[in-house]
């Protein structure tokens, strides 16, 4: 019998997207922007902020998803294997390849550890979630 999570899954993507909110806000955010070359101003400008959210949502759904099916498939019990697959898939594949693009767009190292921080304790928060909620 599968598994699907439908009560564990979105309440982890709402977790991540909350974990956005206060890394990319109180925390971090204007270390981000400034390393972004943003005012608060600029970064509102032009911006669609309904569909970055909603899209942000639906992105974090997806992830939330697949960090499931990792969950299930490889029978995560215990906060100790939750933690590491979780910072896994996250140091894994999605800082090095964050990594790699900033390499090439020659973004500063500071905005890297900002936005690969972001992705580790999301994924982390993610993991948390789905262990004790599935």
């Amino acid at each position: 019998m599968i598994h699907l999570g439908f009560g564990a899954v979105p309440i982890a993507a709402v977790l991540g997207f909350a974990v956005g909110g206060l890394w990319y806000g109180p925390v971090f955010g204007k270390a981000w922007m400034a390393a972004r070359g943003f005012t608060a101003e600029s970064a509102k400008a032009g911006a669609n902020m309904p569909l970055i959210f909603g899209l942000t949502f639906l992105l974090n759904l997806f992830s939330s998803a697949v960090l499931f099916h990792v969950f299930e498939h490889l029978g995560v019990a215990g906060i100790h294997m939750a933690l590491m697959v979780a910072a896994g898939a996250a140091i894994g594949f999605i800082i090095p390849a964050i990594g790699i693009n900033y390499l090439f767009s020659r973004m500063t190292f500071k905005l890297f550890l900002i936005d690969a921080g972001y992705w580790l304790v999301i994924y982390l928060a993610m993991g948390l979630a789905l262990l004790y909620l599935r």
